[in-house]
């Protein structure tokens, strides 16, 4: 019966109904199921559906020994995949035709499929199916006594897939190693604690294998009966045709042991049978015209491919072709641009030495007048300073002159004061020399001439200390004339004692720090 959606998804529910089947060994139920499903793929170009198609008829004629046609139906889901899917199906395909070749002892294309699946899987990073193609590669090692490769194979496959598909006969195929690696009582064992737990698994495949690896392993260890004992129970799970060859080749094996010669021909006849009808359902023909087609498919793809490649490389040597041409462009630009730019550095250098000569010429110029005006101004200084000089020894020379006029008139006074005060003429000359005593014009010429030449010191001192006396003032001037104490002491007509005591008094009312002396002071006022 024949049904028709008008969605990807009731094509989806086909395809799960029909797998379901196929595990099941319904194939005649399954084989309808994707026939349908064939149809509606085709009809809606759905080029993933329509590879699940014929991958899947292809997996029931497989699981019906008929390699032939299952390699044809994986040839066609092999172009599928190839024209319009991505390499996630290609893998899947390329690990069916693997397992074929494996299956008609083709063990070198056998192994570059796998190799060619698994390098698929990396890429993409599916766990799932690196464990797989990797347990594949385990078991075609182990079928070509390569023990310690197909060891490394069942590892790696441990590590990536933890499902029990795959995990169960990837233990299955690592047990079998241990017994062909002479491991027999381990093997044993393993087998029998993981058949145990498979009593209600409905696919019998695995615990068919496990029952071989016990049977083979008593068998090795000549326990006749046990061998013999298990290998019966194994008919009992209605083993295949492939597998019933096996068990043939192992009764006759234990018959033979037992030296029941009978049976044990009986059984080597039995596997002559069993061949003989394998290979008439395996459509050898058939089998070989559709690998021929995989062939010439691979042959031409690689025709393609290397055209591809070819026409790549072509583009890739015009693309660099180009990239050069543009590069040495560019390269004569830039050295075009560098040699304009180094002569317009060569111009602007020459104009910046100019001006750098011309400035140069201008700063020695204006240091020159510098000089000159500085000179001048110095000259002039020292015209004031010795003007200045001058003036104040003028000054000191005319104070000088007072001092020693009073002096005098001091002593003739104190002479005088020896003669009796009645004589009316000594009296008149002692009160005219009093009068001549009177210094109170005297310092003030002093002051307004010291002033005009020292610009004003006293009456700056004056503002900024006005309890200065007239006496501490003069000394002060003479301080500032840069007289000595002795000098000092003769102006002021003391002893340099009372001089320096007089200085002392003076620091302590303009209130100095120790650290300051009067003549750094008052050249500061």
């Amino acid at each position: 019966m024949t049904l028709f959606g008008t969605n990807s998804k009731y094509c989806d529910s086909i395809l799960k109904v029909s797998v379901d089947l196929m595990l099941r060994k319904d194939h005649v139920a399954s084989l309808e199921l994707l026939s349908e499903a064939r149809e509606l793929a085709e009809k809606n170009k759905w080029y993933k559906q329509l590879f699940l198609v014929q991958n899947n008829i292809g997996n029931n004629y497989y699981m019906l020994l008929d390699y032939g046609e299952a390699l044809k139906q994986y040839l066609e889901s092999y172009k599928i995949a190839t024209s319009h899917l991505d390499g996630t199906q290609i893998m899947i395909v390329l690990n069916n035709i693997a397992i074929l070749y494996s299956k008609e002892k083709k063990y070198d294309k056998a192994n570059a499929h796998f190799t060619k699946a698994l390098v698929l899987a990396q890429k993409y990073n599916d766990s799932l199916k690196i464990g797989l193609y990797t347990m594949n590669l385990g078991l075609l090692a182990n079928e070509e006594n390569k023990l310690q490769q197909a060891r490394n194979y069942f590892n790696k496959s441990l590590q990536y897939s933890k499902m029990p598909e795959i995990r169960i006969p990837t233990l299955v195929g690592l047990y079998n190693n241990d017994l062909l690696l002479g491991n027999i009582k381990e093997s044993r064992l393993q087998a029998e604690k993981l058949l145990s737990n498979l009593k209600n698994e409905q696919n019998n495949d695995n615990k068919i294998d496990l029952s071989l690896i016990i049977a083979k392993s008593f068998l090795k260890e000549n326990n006749l009966v046990e061998a013999l004992q298990w290998t019966n129970v194994i008919f009992t799970e209605k083993p295949d045709l492939e597998k019933k060859i096996e068990l043939y080749d192992l009764l006759s094996n234990i018959y033979f042991r037992l030296k029941s010669y009978p049976l044990a021909f009986q059984y080597k006849d039995s596997i002559t049978i069993s061949n003989s009808r394998l290979n008439t359902i395996k459509n050898s023909k058939l089998y070989e015209s559709s690998e021929v087609k995989f062939q010439i498919q691979n042959y031409k793809e690689k025709i393609i491919e290397k055209e591809t490649r070819i026409k790549n490389e072509r583009k890739l040597f015009y693309s660099i072709l180009m990239v050069i041409v543009f590069a040495v462009i560019i390269l004569l630009l830039i050295f075009r641009n560098y040699f304009i730019k180094a002569k317009q550095k060569e111009l602007l250098a020459k104009r910046e030495q100019q001006l750098i000569t011309f400035k140069l010429e201008k700063e020695m110029a204006e240091n020159s007048l510098l000089l000159e005006k500085e000179k001048t101004a110095l000259l002039e200084k020292e015209s004031l300073q010795n003007e200045i000089q001058l003036r104040n020894q003028r000054i000191l020379s005319r104070a000088l002159y007072i001092s020693g006029r009073n002096q005098l008139l001091q002593d003739i006074l104190k002479s005088f004061s020896t003669i009796p005060s009645d004589n009316n003429t000594i009296i008149n000359t002692i009160q005219a020399l009093k009068e001549h005593l009177k210094t109170d014009d005297d310092w003030e010429n002093y002051v307004r001439h010291f002033d005009e030449v020292n610009q004003g010191f006293i009456k700056r001192l004056t503002e900024k200390h006005p309890d200065l006396t007239t006496t501490d003032i003069r000394y002060i001037s003479y301080v500032y004339m840069n007289l000595d104490t002795k000098e000092i002491a003769t102006m002021l007509n003391i002893t340099p004692v009372a001089c320096r005591k007089r200085k002392e008094r003076i620091e302590k009312r303009l209130e100095l720090p120790n650290d300051i002396s009067l003549n750094a002071y008052l050249l500061s006022v």
